[in-house]
């Protein structure tokens, strides 16, 4: 699942790509549609995952020293009140600087130790959250205006390694497989992988399985907005996005608790 700084560099303008191809031609009416975070608006939602872009302009990835975040307070407000045109300016705007702070980066960067949204880790897991981050909101923004997304490409690709690094936690924490069951998730879709997990002792991720309690068919929209709290479980089970064989009450029980984060 790791990736290079070039790798990192088309996710993320593949992710701005797709959040400005919704937002670009929105009306007044459409920016102040309800998106899938209950606290924010579309144009919200749009001013927060592009906004966090300036916090990170001229930070160096560091253990000791944290974004300043403390600057999003005022960007939002000073968002909040940009007329379409000058909001839609300012986001091309934060996005250019970004692209090309990225690109100026030595390759290394990824490796550098980093404080991110999970604790130290590296500058290149803090590159995928981001990216993991904006492929969800984009989806948040799409949705309710009845835009569906592509769900293949680098973005989904990180999103879903995002999902599949904590599916052990989801399985055991979430889910309550006890010891000694295991379950797969066929993911399907613009990506097709099969994920694994395990419980002897504590639930992991193992690399394959060839009986196992229950297994999940599900598409990758679906399981990472489920894996976010995003969307409702019988809303996806009834629509036919998410669906099980094996033992029907663990099935049922997995479709429903997927949630790790929101």
């Amino acid at each position: 699942m790791s990736s290079s700084l070039a790798d990192y560099l088309v996710a993320h303008e593949t992710a701005f790509n797709e959040i400005t191809g919704i937002t670009a031609d929105l009306t007044d009416e459409k920016w102040q549609v309800q998106s899938l975070c209950p606290a924010w608006t579309i144009r919200e939602c749009t001013a927060h995952v592009i906004g966090v872009e300036t916090v990170l302009a001229g930070w160096a990835p560091s253990l000791e020293n944290p974004p300043p975040f403390e600057i999003m307070g005022p960007w939002m407000k000073e968002a909040a009140v940009m007329s379409s045109a000058d909001f839609n300016d300012a986001i091309a705007a934060i996005i250019a600087a970004r692209l090309a702070e990225l690109g100026s980066f030595a390759d290394d960067v990824v490796s550098a130790a980093s404080i991110t949204p999970v604790g130290p880790q590296t500058y290149g897991d803090f590159l995928r959250i981001r990216v993991f981050d904006m492929w969800v909101h984009a989806r948040d923004i799409a949705l309710p205006l009845g835009i569906q997304l592509p769900d293949g490409g680098p973005t989904a690709t990180m999103a879903l390694d995002e999902v599949h690094r904590s599916m052990g936690y989801i399985m055991g924490k979430k889910v309550g497989l006890k010891d000694g069951m295991s379950a797969t998730v066929h993911v399907t879709g613009g990506i097709e992988r099969d994920i694994h997990v395990a419980v002897d002792g504590r639930a992991a991720l193992v690399d394959s399985l060839s009986d196992p309690t229950v297994e999940i068919t599900t598409d990758v929209e679906t399981f990472v907005m489920l894996a976010c709290g995003r969307v409702g479980p019988q809303e996806r089970i009834d629509a036919g996005r998410i669906s099980w064989t094996g033992d029907a009450a663990w099935g049922d029980r997995a479709a429903r608790n997927l949630r790790f984060t929101m």
